[in-house]
């Protein structure tokens, strides 16, 4: 019984030692954008009139001894591919990592900073566009170069470390945004208390994953992995929404000494709205233009809670072995959803419709709320689409941790069930997914969703079997960097 006690302490000691070769660095650096800036997120101009919050950009750099990686998280809505392909360059150049090992993941906050050139929501005059353009311009050469500050001192923290992870749950701040409706069509966000709703399309992803990273001589560092839209806020202040805050709220509830990161997953079909609220759920939200309720306090509520559940396991997270970093991209060949002449959303149709929002006529058009949104980026994803390719590349690119942890990133918005069955085949024992990293394609919804109908599947530019494409060929690549 003796030599088993010291047996079990010594195989403690060695899970819980800090791996000689395995370093972990963190950084933080403000990117708040300029007051008159776009604000991506909608089909409507909206300029910055104030900041709620600041916007940053967090950087955890890894190490082996060899190899290493970086994974961003930046408050932004999207980054464009062209930004991301600048800043993984520029990174690449001062730093010596790999491309392929930087993960630039985009949190998709609907009230932050523009990364994504000629945007054109309608309504704007010719002056506006020029106007807010030269400071987009001159707001992604700020954040190029705030890339290349946070990897350089992220690497410059670099400290022995070892890891651990732990899973949990947020419940009911997450909502599957499709229903089914008594007309037999499926509607994105149809209002809550909606009496002409059936049911939703299928259950969000509830789960909360914390991978813990123990740093010698330094805070020890919080990965939160959360799937939903940050839509919570609205408006035009600036704002980093539910995952800023939740970084905050977790690093204050540990009185400082942590420092945390927000990863946000498969997060295409599900947001904050709830259609069915229990009585005090509507506290701290507002119906917005487009029938959706949001409010800055409910986002502090959602960061709140996923912070709670990240801190409910954050001591009890269970020790895994760090081990050699790997790192691959996977390009995967999709086809286009192009509209054909018998389509009754043909190209002609969307020409019509788009050219009256360009114009600035939403009004004069027949639809109203998410209905308008719906239709007006059916028209646009179909002239944008009319002029391109009839297949497309999309770049998977992930890195691993020894057998333990895999990080793989989305260049767009994939569906929730898209996480839930990669997660569940993943041979890893934690698999961290981000949506809208190193780059912005649209949605990637399943095959299903293109026949129910909706704004998801309206506006994506991929056919129907994108889902299941990207399901294979993720796991393929993770399978690829387990050997």
């Amino acid at each position: 019984m003796k030599n088993l006690f010291f047996t079990v302490v010594a195989l403690f000691s060695i899970a819980s030692a800090f791996a000689v070769d395995f370093k972990a660095g963190y950084a933080r650096v403000d990117i708040t954008a300029p007051l008159g800036c776009d604000m991506p997120g909608y089909y409507v101009t909206r300029n910055a009139k104030s900041v709620l919050d600041p916007l940053e950009m967090v950087c955890v750099a890894f190490s082996d001894g060899t190899n290493k990686a970086l994974i961003f998280q930046v408050d932004t809505e999207a980054i464009a591919n062209d930004v991301a392909t600048q800043m993984r360059t520029e990174i690449e150049k001062a730093t010596g990592v790999n491309r392929d090992a930087i993960l630039i993941h985009a949190s998709h906050t609907h009230v932050g900073g523009p990364l994504v050139r000629h945007f054109n929501p309608g309504g704007r005059s010719k002056e506006l566009a020029e106007r807010t353009n030269a400071i987009t311009e001159l707001y992604i050469q700020l954040c190029v170069t705030r890339a290349v500050d946070a990897a350089t001192m992220a690497i410059a923290d670099l400290k022995n470390a070892k890891l651990g992870c732990a899973r949990s749950e947020a419940n009911r701040i997450s909502f599957i945004r499709r229903f089914w409706m008594k007309d037999g069509k499926v509607r994105t966000n149809p209002g809550v208390n909606n009496p002409n709703i059936v049911k939703r399309v299928g259950d969000p992803d509830e789960q909360v994953q914390v991978l813990r990273v123990d740093r010698e001589g330094a805070e020890p560092i919080c990965f939160i992995n959360f799937q939903t839209h940050p839509d919570v806020i609205g408006g035009e202040g600036l704002s980093a929404d539910w995952p800023g805050f939740t970084r905050r709220i977790f690093e204050a509830a540990t009185f400082g000494k942590s420092k945390c990161i927000v990863i946000n997953g498969t997060q295409g079909d599900v947001n904050h709205v709830c259609v069915d609220p229990k009585p005090g759920e509507q506290n701290g939200l507002h119906a917005d233009f487009d029938g959706a309720d949001r409010g800055y306090e409910h986002a502090m509520h959602m960061a709140n809670v996923l912070a709670a559940a990240a801190l409910k396991v954050w001591v009890k997270c269970a020790p895994i072995e760090a081990g050699e970093i790997k790192f691959a991209v996977k390009n995967v060949k999709v086809p286009a959803q192009k509209a054909k002449d018998s389509d009754e959303k043909n190209l002609e149709w969307a020409k019509k419709v788009w050219d009256m929002h360009v114009a600035g006529k939403d009004s004069e058009l027949p639809w109203k709320e998410m209905e308008l949104t719906t239709e007006v980026a059916r028209a646009g994803r179909i002239c944008r689409v009319a002029k391109g390719p009839d297949f497309f590349d999309i770049p998977l690119c992930s890195f691993a941790i020894g057998k333990s942890v895999a990080f793989g990133g989305f260049p767009g918005e994939p569906f929730n069930e898209i996480g839930k069955e990669i997660k569940k085949a993943s041979p890893f024992k934690m698999t961290i997914l981000s949506c809208l990293t190193n780059g912005t394609r649209g949605y990637f919804p399943f095959s299903d969703s293109y026949a129910q109908g909706g704004y998801e599947p309206a506006t994506s530019p991929f056919g129907p079997t994108v889902a299941n494409l990207l399901i294979k060929g993720e796991l393929e690549l993770l399978g690829e960097l387990y050997k």
